[in-house]
């Protein structure tokens, strides 16, 4: 995923206007987002939040010298106006409570709240293409075009609910280049994430099934994956 989430991470820096001052990541996973706000603002000047203790520890010796706290996004580990803008990469859909994660966000910005989520409403995500081979295999399987902000709109929906002011949306656009079906197929057999949950949990026979329909659906190699985020941002 991190093929997806660094380029992502440039696009909605950019977007966001992220220039000077201090900046919260909140839900930092492994640091895609908070290495590109180190190199950009320092890493004096950064502060990263998230529950996962291995998540933690890799931020950390990722971006020596960040401020990196495990907490949760409904209850950040952060002081009221501790920072100019707090951002949410891949987040939101995550949150137990997503308007209650972005109050918080407001409380400790004395700026922006800005915040981006796959697309996977409109089939535009990194993991649609392998959700769809997923889904003419297994019909009964979860998709997840109804997590919170995946859907056009509803990102924006969730900041005014929040109470956040100024809203405005857009959408960010990530290409991924792969040369081989296998360059592209290899990540899903690791493990890492609900997709390599999923995969982890086949029995060989479904797993070479659903490789087989993913090949069908993967273009002739070289090919390109074309991702799409929701973005919003807003004030306090």
């Amino acid at each position: 995923m991190g093929r997806y989430s660094e380029p992502l991470a440039d696009a909605f820096i950019q977007w966001a206007g992220v220039r000077s001052g201090a900046a919260l990541d909140v839900g930092c996973g492994p640091g895609a987002l908070t290495r590109r706000l180190a190199d950009r603002l320092g890493p004096e000047n950064v502060i990263a939040v998230d529950p996962s203790e291995s998540f933690v520890a890799a931020t950390r010796k990722r971006c020596r010298g960040v401020d990196v706290r495990q907490g949760v996004a409904e209850k950040l580990p952060v002081s009221d106006h501790a920072v100019d803008v707090a951002l949410a990469q891949l987040v939101v859909h995550f949150m137990a409570d997503p308007v209650a994660g972005l109050e918080e966000m407001a409380r400790v910005t004395r700026g922006t709240v800005a915040a981006t989520v796959w697309d996977y409403g409109g089939g535009a995500g990194p993991l649609s293409l392998f959700c769809s081979a997923v889904r003419d295999l297994d019909p009964a399987s979860e998709g997840e075009g109804e997590q919170a902000g995946t859907r056009e709109g509803h990102l924006g929906e969730l900041f005014a609910a929040a109470g956040l002011t100024q809203v405005r949306t857009t959408a960010l656009g990530v290409a991924v280049s792969y040369q081989s079906f296998q360059e592209w197929w290899h990540p899903y057999t690791l493990g890492v994430g609900p997709a390599g949950d999923y995969v982890a949990g086949l029995d060989d026979a479904d797993r070479d099934a659903l490789r087989a329909r993913c090949a069908e659906l993967v273009p002739d190699s070289p090919f390109e994956i074309t991702a799409r985020a929701w973005a919003a941002q807003g004030r306090g």
